[in-house]
């Protein structure tokens, strides 16, 4: 074997799902891979483990502090790219690499960036409202909401919040605003707890706001729209795509891309055409939607809401 793993732990949370993505992915040892959200490793140790000495796995993370967590990982086998993974094709040529056997992308935001205060993902703590994942680069959600006009707040909140007040919690920030900046995510919970008039049970009544524009500012669908084209036309003939989501917008994409790419291409009906020569799907999907044991819901809130797609990467091989 070409390197080693590194004794230091990094696995510093419960990787949801983790034997059955990697299961998933059914490892070649020999293959080249792809862990398109490092996170803190805890897919990643695994797949390396699966891999003989010419085996590769690349991992891609936008997030600074999981870039940080994988220099523990000291095994010639595996590359970190500080990057999000719409950039797949693109960081896959610099490293000359031209297909590869599978790929897996966890998405969503993390445990650790939710347990870490200072990244004011969360509402459980007072901590300046920053929600970026790549802390190195881009607008804090203080700064937009400093600015965003009432309109589009409303629009975010609804569209990716699913929140059915978000017309009445737009209305109730901007005011806010007037007032003071909006700068902790004790002020923004706080503001829209005033502004929902009936709430989830279980639920704080800022969950879905929060939501909404953590996903806006890291523009996480528009990232999966990218990357999942990408997914396809880079894997090998027989090679895996494993997608885990957190929420029914991400799920709803990556379902629909999946159930399309294995249709392959819609022709008229009645069209004088062989049934040999009508095109195929680039995709076979590999089994139904895939969720948490109750065994591991129980240790692991968190993966309550995880549901897992697979699919097999079909077709001629120069398609």
């Amino acid at each position: 074997m070409s390197g080693c793993l590194s004794h230091t732990p990094i696995l510093l949370h419960e990787t949801v799902l983790l034997h059955e993505a990697i299961e998933a992915l059914q490892i070649k040892p020999d293959g080249v891979y792809v862990d398109g959200t490092f996170g803190r490793g805890g897919h990643s140790q695994l797949i390396l483990q699966k891999l003989d000495a010419m085996g590769r796995l690349i991992a891609l993370d936008k997030d600074p502090a999981a870039v940080a967590a994988a220099q523990a990982i000291t095994d010639s086998r595996f590359v970190m790219v500080h990057s999000g993974f719409a950039h797949l094709t693109k960081l896959l040529n610099k490293l000359a690499v031209e297909k590869i056997d599978g790929v897996l992308l966890d998405l969503g935001v993390s445990s650790p960036q939710l347990d870490d205060e200072q990244r004011g993902f969360s509402f459980r703590f007072d901590a300046p409202l920053d929600m970026r994942m790549d802390t190195s680069s881009g607008q804090t959600a203080a700064e937009w909401l400093a600015t965003v006009n009432e309109s589009l707040l409303g629009e975010v909140i609804r569209d990716y919040g699913e929140e059915r007040f978000a017309t009445q919690i737009a209305r109730a920030l901007v005011a806010a605003r007037q007032e003071k900046t909006i700068s902790t995510t004790r002020q923004l919970s706080e503001i829209v707890a005033q502004a929902v008039r009936t709430r989830e049970p279980g639920k704080n009544p800022a969950t879905r706001t929060f939501q909404a524009i953590r996903i806006y500012l890291n523009q996480e669908l528009e990232e999966i729209a990218r990357v999942l084209p990408q997914c396809v036309d880079c894997l090998r003939l027989g090679g895996r795509i494993v997608v885990i989501s957190f929420h029914s917008l991400e799920d709803r994409m990556v379902k629909h891309f999946l159930r399309n790419m294995a249709q392959g291409d819609k022709l008229p009906r009645n069209l004088p055409i062989r049934a040999a020569d009508i095109p195929k799907g680039r995709l076979r999907l590999i089994g139904k939607a895939i969720h948490a044991t109750s065994q591991e819901v129980a240790t692991n809130p968190r993966a309550r809401s995880a549901v897992m797609r697979v699919a097999e990467r079909m077709g001629a091989a120069d398609d």
